[in-house]
């Protein structure tokens, strides 16, 4: 049967609905992509599972999930995988200390934005900040209140002359922001400092809730600074240090030392005696990019590339010199920080 011609009005009607059904469609596999991996578009816990129930050594997976695996002194249970439980959460950079937990996460849009979210115990989100950039590190303080994030403005490494980053601080407490470190009073080799290029990553806490270090750059060289939050003031300690990492008993600084230009193998680790500011090599050879964590007063912990593209492990190395070499503690695993019950 030959059906008659749809009139006009019919046609612009029918051309209307099928025009809402595309974008229907187009609209749902945009929100699809924009999530990108299967990572939830907010820092969800998994049922039941907290900071207090599921000690151990946090760390982030190769596509941003977050996982805790069990881990003592000796380093037991960390290796095995099976073992890890999923936090539901997906971050770049994850740490927790005291009661607090941060995740930085790329934010979706088209500028390069990132999303701070702040955790309490329970892994619930209490507070969460848009800042413009690249995540790259993040820590917490011993006790919690105070959270610091280091994110990339221009270029993605290290290694090259041309990056930028923006650094902040959040208090918890108070909810006060600062969303880039650079207003700090700088005080270079004991002299006040002003210049256009001065760049700050890599912020460490000491427990005190007020003194913190972090790496300060300009003209072509880096220090070590040791910052003070009540006064709003840094001063230099020692040059050539990158993205410190604090001690537990505040006595020690780790980080990566630049022992040659250029981008190939740069950086050695190093642990700094803050009462002689004596620097000691460790026993990795290795040159390591990141922002080590101590599992104790002996043991850092770091990640490094791993086999699979894209890939990290985290390995373990004593602090300061030592005959044993470094150790494989984590497969296809990044931004280890430990998590301690009732810490």
């Amino acid at each position: 049967m030959t059906l008659p011609p749809l009139s006009l009005r019919a046609r612009i009607i029918a051309l209307t609905a099928a025009t809402a059904v595309l974008a229907a469609v187009a609209v749902g596999y945009t929100v699809a992509a924009a999530d990108g991996e299967g990572r939830p578009p907010e820092s969800v816990a998994a049922p039941g599972l907290t900071l207090d129930n599921a000690p151990g050594l946090y760390h982030t997976a190769r596509k941003g999930n977050v996982f805790s695996a069990p881990y003592n002194s000796s380093g037991a249970g960390a290796a095995d995988g099976t073992r890890s439980r999923n936090t539901g959460l997906s971050c770049d950079r994850f740490h927790a200390s005291g009661r607090t937990a941060v995740c930085i996460a790329s934010h979706p849009g088209i500028a390069q934005k990132t999303k701070v979210s702040v955790l309490d115990r329970e892994l619930d989100t209490r507070k969460t900040v848009v800042v413009g950039g690249i995540p790259n590190r993040a820590r917490v303080s011993p006790s919690g209140r105070l959270v610091a994030w280091t994110l990339f403005v221009s270029g993605d490494s290290y290694a090259s002359s041309s990056f930028s980053t923006r650094t902040g601080i959040l208090d918890t407490r108070t909810g006060y922001l600062v969303k880039n470190v650079e207003t700090l009073q700088l005080y270079l080799e004991g002299r006040r400092y002003h210049a256009p290029d001065v760049n700050y990553w890599g912020i460490t806490f000491a427990d005190d809730d007020n003194r913190f270090y972090a790496t300060v750059a300009t003209k072509g060289k880096t220090y070590l600074v040791e910052g003070d939050i009540k006064t709003w003031k840094a001063r230099t300690l020692r040059r050539n240090v990158e993205c410190p990492s604090l001690s537990p008993d505040g006595t020690r600084i780790a980080f990566k030392k630049r022992v040659r230009e250029g981008a190939q193998n740069p950086w050695r680790l190093h642990v700094l005696d803050l009462r002689t500011l004596r620097e000691t090599p460790v026993a990795e050879t290795r040159s390591v990019d990141d922002q080590v964590a101590w599992l104790d007063d002996s043991t850092l912990a770091y990640a490094l590339p791993g086999r699979a593209k894209g890939a990290s492990d985290i390995w373990t190395v004593p602090a300061g010199a030592s005959a044993t070499g470094p150790s494989r503690l984590l497969s296809d695993a990044s931004s280890p920080s430990l998590v301690v019950a009732g810490g």
